[in-house]
């Protein structure tokens, strides 16, 4: 449970958030019902808070063609790149859920998720505060992507 304080991390009482952050993870805990997971039964919610206070969610959706499932993270992330043409993410929320297993340890996201989070991170040139929880562990926040990819490929790397 603790392999989280290899990446900076460190643990949160929601009752020390500001509202918008208590408001991003209860939004990202509400996505857990619009997943879907038939397959692995492991549902994952979303949400990105904006400096502006919006908040855009999104949730995994699983397809029998595996390679075709989408994570949560990248579906609020993407929702954010086809609405907001300016925007600074403050916070993004993630949150799981397996009805069939307790979930102990906050929901870290994967490989593919900390690289779009990574380039997020890139386009506004500023890190992306995130909290990762699930319904049964406390909340962790770390602040930036970097110490859970701390080798990337970025854009540095085409140009």
């Amino acid at each position: 449970m603790e392999k989280w304080k290899d990446y900076n991390g460190e643990l949160v009482n929601i009752s020390t958030l500001s509202d918008p952050i208590v408001r991003c993870i209860e939004e990202a805990n509400n996505q857990l019902d619009m997943a879907y997971a038939p397959y692995s039964n492991f549902f994952v919610g979303a949400a990105a808070l904006l400096d502006n206070g919006k908040i855009y969610t999104g949730c995994n959706q699983e397809n029998a063609s595996y390679p075709l499932c989408i994570c949560a993270e990248r579906v609020a992330l993407y929702n954010i790149g086809t609405q907001e043409k300016d925007f600074y993410i403050q916070a993004l929320a993630i949150t799981a859920h397996n009805p069939n297993k307790r979930l102990d340890s906050p929901c870290m996201p994967c490989g593919a998720c900390r690289q779009v989070i990574q380039e997020f991170e890139h386009r506004q040139n500023r890190p992306i505060t995130l909290y990762l929880t699930s319904k049964n562990s406390p909340i962790i926040r770390i602040n930036g992507i970097e110490s859970l990819l701390p080798v990337s490929f970025s854009k540095n790397d085409l140009l």
